[in-house]
């Protein structure tokens, strides 16, 4: 069940090494968000919570031990530092920086899947559920992840199957813009310019339930050139 699945935060500069890890890791029973950067991940961070961030040290701009260090002001979510700097001087900088383990690459994906199984045990269950409600604000709304659910107040947002879909696809990378073409992809259907529309159609129907003025959305903006982004609180 959903409920039962850590959710992770990928962070690497890599785009191969994201998809690779984002899929040995899905299958492998939890649930992975990816950002492409530290600034990129911040605005992730600023509207939801992990159960854990795997986090690579060299990226362009802002380093990985930086962004740890920064994290772990107002947070305690255990991180994995990963890299490709395997001297010990390297890991004491990441460990002193707040890091729970360090990873060196290249590393087996077995041995991550490891590193993360351990670090999760550490944590208490009621801590992990305290740091990581898993879901999302949207003014007055706010969204369930783990039921898939919209709720205003005490009352629940009908949404039809299609708009459940999105909501789950637009969650899982908040902040993050996602093109029509991948939204087609991502709802398994066949390509084309008029699946796109339909895409076009299915948004503009998910605003309205979303947006005080669906017509100048705040939430489920439009990025000009890159598509359709989830914006949370």
């Amino acid at each position: 069940m959903l409920n039962d699945q850590p959710h992770l935060l990928i962070v690497d500069d890599d785009e191969r090494i994201r998809v690779l890890l984002q899929k040995f890791l899905v299958r492998n029973g939890f649930l992975v968000t990816a950002a492409r950067e530290a600034a990129h991940a911040r605005r992730i961070l600023s509207g939801l919570d992990f159960d854990m961030i795997i986090l690579d040290v060299m990226m362009p701009g802002e380093d990985g031990v930086t962004l740890c260090a920064d994290l772990r002001n107002d947070r305690e979510t255990p991180i994995l530092l990963l890299t490709a700097k395997g001297e010990t001087e390297d890991r004491i900088t990441g460990l002193e920086a707040g890091a729970d383990d360090y990873l060196a690459k290249p590393f087996e994906p077995k041995e991550l899947l490891l590193r993360i199984n351990s670090i999760l045990r550490r944590v208490p269950p009621s801590e992990a559920e305290r740091e990581v409600p898993k879901v999302l604000h949207l003014g007055p709304l706010r969204y369930d992840m783990e039921r898939g659910e919209l709720w205003q107040d005490e009352d629940l947002v009908r949404l039809t199957a299609t708009e459940v879909q999105l909501m789950k696809i637009f969650s899982a990378t908040p902040a993050e813009a996602l093109s029509r073409t991948e939204l087609v992809e991502k709802l398994g259907r066949a390509g084309g310019q008029a699946q796109e529309r339909a895409v076009d159609v299915q948004i503009t129907r998910l605003r309205r339930k979303l947006e005080a003025d669906p017509k100048q959305p705040r939430y489920l903006q439009t990025v000009r050139g890159a598509g359709y982004m989830l914006a949370p609180d």
